[in-house]
């Protein structure tokens, strides 16, 4: 069974379909969203809307992303972070200004049903963000670093000591490999994923003017989108 990763979607419905078009899988393939689905673009209900529909025909794992969290606390009604508001959450509450009630029961269900994190057979890990414990993610404490933690990205790529050293970083050593979205390697100059010290970051920029990425994991075959903002040319996407 192939594996395939999926970085950040950021309400970007179009340039979702449009990557999923592209991608060459099989009926047997694994399908892992590494979370983010919703703030950003104008189409977060269409997103929640297709990946529902998605995994009643593949196999597939969804991730909680930091805004699939902050997305699913304003269906519940709480009140709204202004910090949120300014980083996507605007789009989404315009978006669903016109969305029926049963839809957004809908997309709350599936939201509320992600999951922190994901190991398979070959200890493999994925997850949106990162995660804080030495010991790993089941003695993690704050499951909120699973899907608001950047210091593993950090860690990843500012350490130069080789594996065999004796004070390598513990959490580096723990899973053979480590996927991640949540920090978008535009940030690095650039909008393909990056591997650094056994952790792939999928997350290559969606949200601002990068792309959607699609990371067969067995092949490590590539697909992307076009850049987003070109697909939504009358809109800012994170910038709003």
């Amino acid at each position: 069974m192939l594996t395939l990763v999926i970085g950040d979607i950021h309400g970007a419905f179009r340039a979702l379909t449009q990557v999923l078009g592209r991608a060459d899988f099989q009926p047997s393939s694994l399908f892992i969203f590494l979370g983010d689905y919703a703030d950003g673009w104008s189409q977060t209900p269409e997103v929640l809307d297709f990946l529902i529909e998605f995994q009643k025909e593949h196999h597939c794992i969804f991730l909680r992303g930091n805004h699939d969290a902050l997305c699913e606390n304003f269906l519940r009604g709480l009140p709204s972070d202004g910090q949120w508001l300014s980083h996507g959450g605007k789009a989404t509450i315009e978006a669903y200004e016109n969305v029926s009630p049963e839809r957004k029961a809908a997309h709350l269900r599936f939201l509320s049903s992600l999951k922190n994190y994901y190991l398979d057979s070959q200890n493999r890990l994925f997850l949106h963000a990162g995660f804080t414990n030495l010991r790993g993610v089941a003695y993690e404490h704050f499951e909120e670093m699973f899907y608001w933690d950047r210091t593993l990205w950090e860690l990843a790529y500012a350490t130069h000591l080789p594996p065999t050293h004796p004070h390598f970083p513990p959490r580096l050593a723990l899973y053979p490999q480590i996927y991640i979205g949540h920090t978008p390697t535009t940030r690095l100059g650039t909008d393909q994923p990056l591997t650094f010290n056994g952790v792939t970051n999928v997350d290559t920029g969606a949200a601002f003017k990068g792309r959607i990425s699609v990371l067969n994991i067995d092949t490590l075959q590539l697909w992307q989108s076009d850049p987003v903002h070109t697909l939504y040319p009358n809109e800012a996407g994170r910038n709003r």
